[in-house]
C-alpha cells in the first residue's frame, strides 16, 4: 500500500496548479491531505472519482477558508471516523481516519503557534490529542498517522537550528512533545530508512526559502511499531510544487 500524505494550502489552489493530474501519475492507494480551505460543495469531486479515487472523505472546518483535513483512497474502508469526539478540534476539521481491516490511516493537521493565543492552543491540542490516541491504539494497534504536524523534531529536520531555536516549530517542548508522543508506540518512517540532512516538507514563500532549500521537515508519516517491519520505502517528494509544502510518501507491504 503506498500512502500520501499533503498538506495543499487550499484544494482549489492546488487543482489550478495541476494536483489532479499529479495525483493520477502517483500510484498511490490513499492520500491524506491537510489544509484543504474548502467544503467539498467548493469544487468537482468528479475529477477524483474519475481518476480511481472512488472514496473520498472530507472533513472541513467550521470556519470557512480554513484549515480541514481529506483522505482520498482507491479502496473501500470498512469504517470512516470524522474528527475526534473532542469539540474544539473537529470544530477546526483537523482530524480524519479510514480504517481497513489490517490498517488505520489518519490524516492529521496540528495547529501552528503561529501567535502566543495560536501556541497556547497548539500545546492544549498536542496534550489533548496524545491521549486521544493512547485511548484509541487499544483497538487499532495498526496505525498510520499522515500528516502536518507543524513540528521539527530535531536539528536535522531544519535549515538553520540555532536561529529557531526559539520560534515555534522548533521549541524544545514542543520537540519533547514529538519524542513523548512517539514514544507511545510510533516511528517516524521517513527516519527510519533515511539518514540524509536537508530533507525538508515546507518552505516559506519569503526570501527564495525553496529555491534556497531553506526548510522545515513538519510533515510526518508515523507508523505503528507494529508496522515497522514492512515500512518498504519512504520519501519526500521535494520536486512537486502545488504548494508551499511537498507530498511526503510511505510505502508498506501488507
Amino acid at each position: 500500500m503506498k500512502v500520501i500524505s499533503y498538506n495543499v494550502n487550499g484544494i482549489r489552489a492546488a487543482i489550478k496548479k495541476g494536483f489532479v493530474d499529479w495525483l493520477e501519475n502517483s500510484e498511490c492507494d490513499i492520500i491524506c491531505l491537510q489544509e484543504i480551505k474548502a467544503n467539498k460543495e467548493q469544487f468537482d469531486l468528479n475529477l477524483f472519482s474519475e481518476i480511481g479515487y472512488n472514496y473520498n472523505y472530507w472533513f472541513s472546518a467550521q470556519k470557512k477558508g480554513y484549515s480541514g483535513v481529506a483522505i482520498l483512497s482507491k479502496h473501500k474502508p470498512k469504517h470512516i471516523e470524522f474528527g475526534t469526539g473532542i469539540k474544539h478540534m473537529d470544530f477546526e476539521g483537523r482530524n480524519l481516519r479510514v480504517d481497513f481491516d489490517e490498517i488505520s490511516i489518519m490524516s492529521l493537521y496540528l495547529p501552528s503557534g503561529s501567535n502566543i493565543q495560536r501556541l497556547d492552543y497548539k500545546f492544549q491540542y498536542m496534550k489533548e490529542f496524545k491521549e486521544y490516541i493512547l485511548k484509541l491504539k487499544d483497538d487499532i494497534p495498526n496505525l498510520v498517522i499522515c500528516g502536518d504536524y507543524n513540528i521539527c523534531h530535531n536539528a536535522i529536520d531544519i535549515h538553520d537550528p540555532i536561529r529557531n531555536a526559539k520560534v515555534s516549530g522548533f521549541l524544545p517542548s514542543e520537540r519533547e512533545w514529538l519524542t513523548d508522543f512517539m514514544s507511545l508506540g510510533f516511528t517516524d518512517s521517513f527516519r527510519h530508512l533515511n539518514k540524509d540532512p536537508d530533507k525538508y516538507s515546507w518552505w516559506s514563500y519569503r526570501a527564495n526559502s525553496r529555491v534556497n532549500n531553506k526548510g522545515w521537515r513538519i510533515d510526518y508519516n508515523l507508523v505503528s511499531d507494529s508496522l515497522n517491519s514492512r515500512i518498504k520505502s519512504s520519501s519526500i517528494l521535494d520536486q512537486v510544487f502545488h504548494s508551499d509544502h511537498c507530498p511526503i510518501v510511505v510505502e508498506l507491504n501488507l
